[in-house]
């Protein structure tokens, strides 16, 4: 049975998880603007229609956090008239061509090597730490762009869970979204129209057995525990949201402002 996109979300078929942002609550009672802040997997795969589509939205700038090996992978965005696209490549929680290798070809004893005994989702908190911590500079440049001009936007990396997920994460700290919130809307990347689909090199039964999946399944799942644990970083490490914004970010209170101002209703 196929599952049914809600009718509010357009149904686009080469592209995974694409939602809009808005409607989200603030702390403070308002709310993210429709049709200002996208989020998604990949474009290498739009389809003329989708294309058509993302046109339509009057984006000013998709920013994609892919690396190299990503985009060999899948291939580089479609491009869209008009609007400016700006690589900055974060790190893949998966990353290195090894690991994926063995993600898309291991046998059984590789893969339980690797993801067996919380293995995985170790990996999955360690690296969004690692991307909170050292990725600063990106989240800044994301911030200052968002603040002065590159609104409408689109982020996203491959699947538009890991990366993406940060990052808009983070914009919507600065915004004052509320964190129940944040975590909701990146939770919804485990719906199974938006999940990115597990690829390995066999066909065979096998290949996509059911432990075969349990095994993979931190990798490509949105938990609430990896959000958490990048939220346990800014305390760890700055004392809060707001000086990890101005001391990591360079956000000051006027910049934060007009971002506000921007994606605010």
């Amino acid at each position: 049975m196929t599952q049914q996109v809600p009718s509010t979300e357009p149904e686009l078929a080469g592209v995974r998880n694409f939602r809009d942002v808005g409607g989200l609550p603030t702390v403070d009672g308002r709310r993210v603007k429709q049709g200002r802040l996208f989020r998604s997997g990949h474009l290498a795969h739009a389809t003329e229609e989708d294309a058509a589509f993302l046109s339509s939205l009057g984006l000013h700038t998709i920013f994609d956090f892919r690396n190299t090996s990503d985009q060999k992978l899948e291939g580089p965005d479609v491009e869209l008239p008009g609007v400016r696209n700006v690589n900055l490549p974060l790190t893949d929680p998966a990353d290195g061509a090894e690991f994926w290798k063995m993600v898309r070809d291991g046998e059984i004893d590789q893969l339980r090597s690797i993801l067996a005994d919380g293995k995985a989702a170790n990996r999955m908190i360690n690296s969004y730490r690692t991307i909170i911590a050292q990725r600063t500079a990106e989240h800044s440049q994301v911030l200052h762009a968002l603040a002065e001009d590159s609104v409408p936007a689109l982020m996203h990396c491959a699947a538009g869970k890991d990366r993406a997920g940060l990052s808009i994460a983070v914009t919507l700290l600065a915004l004052g979204v509320e964190l129940d919130a944040i975590v909701a809307d990146y939770l919804e990347s485990n719906a199974t129209h938006r999940r990115y689909k597990v690829h390995r090199s066999s066909s065979s039964a096998a290949a996509y057995s059911p432990e075969v999946m349990e095994l993979l399944s931190p990798l490509f799942d949105a938990r609430a525990e990896y959000l958490t644990a990048a939220f346990e970083t800014i305390e760890q490490t700055w004392g809060g949201v707001d000086p990890y914004l101005e001391q990591a970010l360079r956000i000051t209170p006027e910049l934060r402002e007009r971002l506000r101002e921007r994606l605010l209703d």
